[in-house]
């Protein structure tokens, strides 16, 4: 029987891990998340297209080797969490049933000795970039606030990670190349997608930006779109 871990999680934890989430400063985007819920190690990875399948963060040598196997092997909790788009929990690794989901990734992830192994989805809108997997030596269970925290805090570094890859291509202001029409056309766009989604005109943006990414369109074919109603601005 695993441990219960936060039952009643401080909102400090979070808040702190947040802030730094927030603050997109330096590489280390494991740490934050580790650190809310005390978990011994995390790892970040990006999957599949668009930003290719590869470690961004990892605690220890084991989160490490925890990605290498997913990866190479192209299943497991990390793959499930960002297809189904929800958090997978195995809380007892060594006992759990969830091996006819992903049996390769089970067996090997199972050698390493690990108790309790918890993924959770990186995404923006529609483009899938990877997921946070986090990790203990010991079977250990999370609370559902936790649940619920950790994956609020990985929303934070999805939009990191595709800022950032948008930066790398350059990308992040290429709609302001394209002509004072476009330009506007990129702003209505933006618009419609804040008010059908809910969010900020910010977000907005890097949800049409990351659509475009994920297309290999320009930003103002996407927004032409949108504006045109030929897509639906719900990314």
């Amino acid at each position: 029987m695993g441990t219960a871990v936060g039952d009643d999680p401080s909102r400090d934890a979070f808040s702190l891990a947040a802030a730094a989430l927030a603050r997109g400063e330096g590489d280390d985007l494991c740490s934050p998340m580790r650190s809310a819920v005390a978990m011994p190690g995390a790892v970040v990875s990006t999957l599949g297209s668009p930003m290719g399948s590869q470690t961004v963060c990892a605690s220890t040598t084991l989160g490490a080797r925890i990605d290498e196997i997913q990866i190479d092997l192209g299943e497991g909790p990390s793959w499930e969490a960002l297809r189904s788009r929800r958090p997978v929990s195995v809380a007892d690794l060594q006992r759990g049933v969830n091996g006819a989901r992903w049996p390769g990734a089970w067996a090997a992830l199972r050698e390493l000795e690990l108790g309790a192994l918890y993924a959770f989805p990186l995404f923006v809108g529609t483009v899938g970039i990877g997921s946070v997997a986090l990790y203990s030596p010991v079977a250990r269970e999370l609370s559902r606030a936790d649940v619920a925290g950790l994956s609020t805090l990985a929303s934070l570094v999805s939009g990191t990670l595709l800022r950032r890859a948008l930066r790398e291509l350059g990308g992040v202001d290429a709609e302001a190349a394209d002509g004072r029409y476009s330009r506007r056309e990129v702003h209505q766009a933006t618009g419609m997608v804040a008010a059908e989604n809910g969010i900020g005109v910010d977000d907005a943006l890097l949800l049409l930006r990351g659509h475009a990414y994920a297309a290999g369109r320009p930003v103002r074919d996407v927004a032409s779109d949108v504006v045109a109603r030929r897509l639906d601005p719900r990314l």
